[in-house]
């Protein structure tokens, strides 16, 4: 008896039985570390990335600041064959004599109703309609005004820019030796501002990669109809082409737009 009344006694007795899991109000929540107490650290709030991974800072894009960087280098380096070509005019620098050469060996070799023609791309009359139906095709397409307004000013620097340098260097022309005036080349750079400027306000929108190509080939046909039809010199082009790099990158940066990138997308 005295044993059966112990076993009972010793079988209610808590301590004496297997853990019982508690429920209570400290066990409605699980604890977000090992000691139970709630995340104190910015970290711990963090919500997790798509991947699961807890949350990260996002990453600091690296690309516009080294695009950036590209575009002052290719700047710098425009500017300063400009100064250069500049200098050996004023000075009749050791530059100026294979110039003279080059050019006497090209000039007319071509005939002149062929070349006449090239260089007229270069007119304003031929050039600035192009990049004007550019502009107004941006500014419908994008509802943006910035390219289109980049890219006018880029044409409007363009007389600001070569009309002092040829008052200044006042060089005289292949065929026309008793003229001044002819460095840089005035035509080649309203070709140049107008149609790269055209087919960087439409590249955006062309479903194939084909305006700037038309755009370079149109740059240089009329470059090498001025030369060979003896309107200017090889160094009065190669000047015009420095002097629009600036302006072309302006207007490049303006358009913020990579190859092949759709509209609404982030620039680069």
């Amino acid at each position: 008896m005295s044993e059966t009344a112990r076993s009972r006694e010793t079988g209610d007795d808590p301590g004496t039985g297997l853990p019982q899991r508690r429920t209570g109000h400290a066990f409605a929540h699980p604890p977000h570390r090992s000691d139970g107490r709630p995340p104190q650290t910015p970290r711990g709030s963090r919500q997790p990335d798509p991947g699961g991974r807890p949350g990260t800072i996002p990453p600091v894009p690296g690309r516009p600041a080294t695009h950036l960087v590209l575009l002052l280098a290719l700047t710098g380096l425009a500017l300063t064959g400009l100064a250069l070509t500049t200098w050996q005019v004023l000075v009749s620098g050791p530059l100026l004599a294979p110039d003279e050469s080059l050019s006497r060996a090209l000039v007319r070799t071509v005939p002149d109703a062929v070349t006449e023609r090239l260089a007229d791309l270069g007119n304003i009359q031929v050039a600035v309609p192009v990049l004007a139906l550019a502009m107004a095709y941006s500014v419908r397409r994008s509802r943006a005004w910035a390219p289109a307004l980049t890219a006018g000013l880029a044409m409007a620097l363009v007389p600001a820019l070569i009309v002092p340098l040829k008052e200044w260097t006042a060089r005289p022309g292949p065929l026309e030796p008793w003229a001044a005036g002819y460095y840089p080349s005035g035509h080649t750079a309203t070709a140049a501002v107008a149609y790269l400027g055209a087919a960087l306000l439409v590249r955006p929108y062309a479903r194939r990669p084909w305006p700037l190509p038309l755009a370079l080939a149109l740059t240089a046909a009329t470059a090498c109809g001025l030369i060979l039809r003896g309107f200017h010199w090889p160094l009065d082009v190669l000047a015009s082409c420095f002097l629009c790099v600036p302006l072309l990158l302006a207007v490049r940066r303006a358009t913020g737009r990579g190859p092949g990138r759709e509209p609404g997308q982030p620039p680069e």
